[in-house]
């Protein structure tokens, strides 16, 4: 024994020691954990890009604008105002003419262009249509189409003396019409042109929502003896809900706004027949430069758009409709078993 403990010590050097067989292990060290590697904070730190973004290019105008508003730079000297700019509004009678105006086409416009929206949608997706792929692209290329070809293109069509409309329906003994000059009339010119530039894009929304709808529905109803008009209320509506709720609210919002056509076509004229809200805040803050009064038409369009929404939405959840289920109703025999 004396022999081997002796070996042992030869062979570990002078400087081994013996290590007891009954000590208890060492913890291992924690190594200190990165805080930009914690898992609470890594997705914060994705987000952050985005996050200044929105904070350099969103929140801040809108804070900016909201202190215009405030403020009034009559004579090249801003001077802090306080409410007077939205006092001046609701006294402001070419403000209530924009907003007439704009509701009007709103009213007008809007069912029309998603109701044909949703009869196109249909036809796109009916297997007796030859060649959908086509129709459904040459309905979508209205919308990719540059704000100055489409305005070319509607006032060479809606033209008083020599525009192709005119001359179509001169050939059907119809005499010609003031589109851009009659306030009546060029009210219905900016209706069409909206509707004929954004319809195929809610139609195209409304087929990809269509897609979406199980077949099997269809069969059963047909089986059950549902016409068409039935099959179509108690199942195509139900299925495009949440896409109609989109459109209804997106195309709500951009109507309100609405400038380009307005001001492509007639420039709120004739008389202001068709000066809408947008064009009467670009008039106050880059013809007039009353950059406090067309920030206070701003927030006050923000104001009307969110409480318009806020309704819209209310309405789509109190009538939304019962799940359609294909499962038939048990007879009061097979309750009671």
């Amino acid at each position: 024994m004396n022999v081997l403990s002796s070996t042992a010590r030869a062979t570990a050097g002078p400087t081994a020691e013996a290590v007891p067989l009954d000590a208890a292990p060492r913890p291992p060290r924690r190594r200190r954990r990165s805080s930009i590697g914690h898992p609470r904070i890594t997705p914060y730190l994705f987000l952050l890009p985005t996050i200044v973004l929105f904070l350099g290019f969103k929140l801040y105008p809108y804070l900016s604008a909201f202190w215009t508003s405030l403020t009034s730079n009559i004579g090249g000297v801003i001077t802090f105002v306080g409410l007077d700019n939205y006092l001046r509004l609701l006294n402001d009678p070419l403000f209530y003419t924009a907003l007439g105006n704009t509701a009007l086409i709103l009213v007008v416009q809007v069912p029309l262009m998603l109701a044909l929206g949703i009869v196109l949608a249909v036809a796109f997706n009916s297997l007796l249509l030859k060649g959908r792929a086509f129709f459904r692209m040459a309905f979508f290329v209205p919308i990719v189409m540059g704000l100055v070809a489409y305005g070319i293109l509607f006032s060479a069509l809606f033209d008083s003396s020599a525009g192709i409309v005119n001359e179509l329906l001169g050939y059907v003994g119809i005499g010609p019409i003031p589109w851009l000059v009659d306030p009546f009339w060029a009210k219905i010119s900016i209706v069409i042109a909206m509707t004929w530039h954004y319809t195929g894009q809610n139609a195209i929304i409304y087929l990809a929502q269509l897609q979406s709808i199980p077949g099997e529905l269809y069969e059963a109803a047909q089986v059950d003896g549902a016409n068409g008009w039935q099959r179509f209320r108690n199942i195509t509506l139900p299925g495009l809900r949440p896409a109609l709720l989109l459109t209804v609210v997106l195309s709500t919002i951009g109507t309100l706004q609405l400038f380009d056509e307005p001001y492509v076509l007639t420039n709120g004229g004739p008389d202001n027949a068709t000066l809408t809200v947008g064009m009467y805040l670009y008039q106050n803050g880059f013809k007039y430069f009353d950059f406090g009064y067309a920030s206070a038409i701003g927030y006050a369009l923000t104001v009307i758009i969110a409480v318009v929404s806020l309704i819209q939405f209310r309405l789509f959840r109190e009538r939304a409709p019962k799940p359609i289920s294909l499962k038939k109703p048990t007879s009061p025999k097979e309750k009671t078993r």
